[in-house]
């Protein structure tokens, strides 16, 4: 039985670790990666350094940012009176492809997934209910996702903001 050369089998485990790719899908971006130019090759090994490099948590609303604030909570035009409240960044990009939303996010970074061993205290909630202290937000849009953790979190959050006595949707 032959094997991979060793470079080939790391690069195999590496893309394994990534979600959603199988042994199949991994072989298959490796030997792209193979028959592609050097040029490409370090292109895309330059695109994964600057994404770990170069990106980082908002530290209002842990949106994806290359500053210490998102473009979003810059953004003097958006009414600070609304929060949209996501389990992660790429929910707000889907939110902002809309255009529906003109006020501001605030990304758990994730779900209260109990089988998966993440409970309320592993999200961005204690950050949030510092965010809601000062008066200023007025509404609350809940836009988790429509699965099991989505709708647990969403309920965990109902339970949390209803005293307060914010309009919550």
């Amino acid at each position: 039985m032959t094997t991979y050369a060793r470079p080939l089998l790391r690069l195999l485990e590496a893309l394994e670790k990534l979600p959603g790719v199988g042994p199949r899908s991994a072989e298959r971006m490796a030997f792209y990666i193979l028959r592609a130019s050097r040029e490409e090759a370090r292109q895309l090994s330059q695109a994964v350094a600057d994404v770990k490099d170069h990106l980082r948590f908002c530290e209002i609303c842990f949106n994806l940012s290359e500053a210490e604030r998102c473009q979003i909570c810059q953004d003097a035009s958006r009414d600070p009176s609304i929060l949209c409240i996501v389990e992660e960044p790429k929910d707000v990009l889907a939110i902002e492809k809309t255009g529906a939303h003109r006020g501001l996010y605030h990304v758990l970074l994730g779900a209260i997934a109990p089988l998966d061993g993440i409970g309320p205290e592993r999200l961005k909630i204690d950050e949030l209910l510092h965010r809601l202290s000062d008066g200023t937000i007025q509404e609350i849009i809940i836009a988790t996702d429509a699965d099991k953790d989505g709708e647990m979190t969403a309920a965990h959050l109902s339970k949390l903001l209803r005293p307060l006595g914010l309009k919550i949707t």
